[in-house]
């Protein structure tokens, strides 16, 4: 899916715009009495017709083309599904001096989520990286979101009295899988029509995942739990996003290097292992948390752009370094435009256009 282009100008990816707006318009206009009821279902549709569109776009061919390349996902899965839980479970020791237990729980739910795949590719396209892995990494880490996310949260959320329970892995199952598996079964017959349709179902998609933000934030607003939530402690979770999207991008470069990695491959890694994905993070939390998710997702949100923005500088800068020759040191800036091997073992492909 083509991603929204921005004016130079703008230094908010302007998905995120539409997104606050919504935030806005839930804050100002929130659902209530049988209007709340028509929205809650027409989410949970939206949400349906949203992991159906993902399992008609998933090609299962190229999703094993790039198994060969076991020990770079290998790599990429242990960060995401991981490290990133074992840095939110030890933020845990910042309640209730740095974050309130509800942006704890945002938080803990954000490390638990899986990898992008568009923003990965482009990102790792632009520093001259391996294109195929990252697609097939962040193809992966998709799937295996679809249980591991649920299962993580189940047991670090409950363990952490967050007040998680694991019948929402049969929500799951329901919302979201059964879906995603009807579109992989029909795709033999409906792909094409997806393939050509693109833009429209890229609005598609979009537009679910906002009728979702709305009908999260503005429950949220009738049950009154932004009022537990203040500028500072906003301005304290910014901080600790920061600090975790510093340690993952570190770990990932300093990891990949020891394991002997390729320059491409290390590129891959550091994009792929690093960032969590909004599209699947927004469904799932308002499948999982119900009226709670207002808050759930407030975490996320946040992350979100400050990895774009954060890894849109760093992309830059490893592509403006990048030669011809020699091995550059990905921590400190990269000074080769070496791809490394495709999964397989095969020619790395063009660079996806950001």
């Amino acid at each position: 899916m083509r991603r929204l282009t921005k004016p130079s100008w703008l230094p908010v990816d302007p998905y995120i715009a539409l997104l606050v707006a919504t935030v806005g318009l839930a804050a100002l206009l929130p659902a209530r009495g049988g209007a709340a009821t028509g929205v809650g279902w027409a989410s949970s549709v939206a949400i349906g017709l949203l992991f159906f569109l993902y399992g008609t776009r998933l090609s299962t061919r190229e999703a094993t083309q790039g198994l060969s390349h076991w020990r770079l996902h290998l790599t990429v899965v242990l960060s995401t599904f991981a490290v990133f839980p074992l840095l939110g479970l030890a933020a845990r020791g910042l309640v209730p001096y740095v974050l309130t237990p509800q942006l704890y729980t945002g938080l803990l739910y954000l490390c638990v989520l899986p990898s992008t795949i568009q923003s990965s590719i482009a990102f790792t396209s632009i520093a001259r990286g391996n294109v195929p892995a990252a697609i097939c990494a962040g193809t992966y880490s998709s799937l295996l979101g679809m249980v591991g996310t649920p299962a993580l949260a189940a047991l670090l959320m409950h363990s952490s009295g967050a007040g998680f329970s694991a019948h929402g892995l049969l929500d799951i199952g329901a919302q979201l899988l059964a879906p995603f598996l009807a579109g992989q079964l029909l795709r033999r017959w409906i792909g094409g029509f997806v393939a050509r349709h693109k833009k429209v179902l890229g609005l598609v998609d979009r537009g679910s995942i906002l009728l979702v933000v709305y009908t999260a934030f503005s429950e949220g607003m009738v049950r009154g739990i932004w009022h537990q939530v203040t500028a500072v402690r906003l301005l304290a979770l910014l901080g600790v996003e920061a600090v975790l999207l510093a340690v993952v991008l570190s770990l990932t470069a300093f990891t990949s290097r020891r394991l002997g990695f390729g320059r491409g491959d290390r590129i891959a890694i550091v994009f792929c292992g690093s960032k969590k994905s909004l599209a699947n993070g927004l469904p799932m939390a308002s499948v999982l948390f119900g009226g709670q998710a207002g808050l759930m997702i407030l975490p996320l949100m946040l992350f979100h752009q400050m990895q774009l923005m954060v890894c849109a500088v760093i992309a830059k800068r490893w592509s403006n370094d990048g030669h011809a020759d020699g091995e550059g040191s990905l921590p400190e800036g990269p000074s080769s435009a070496d791809t490394g091997s495709a999964p397989g073992g095969a020619a790395p492909a063009r660079p996806v256009p950001a």
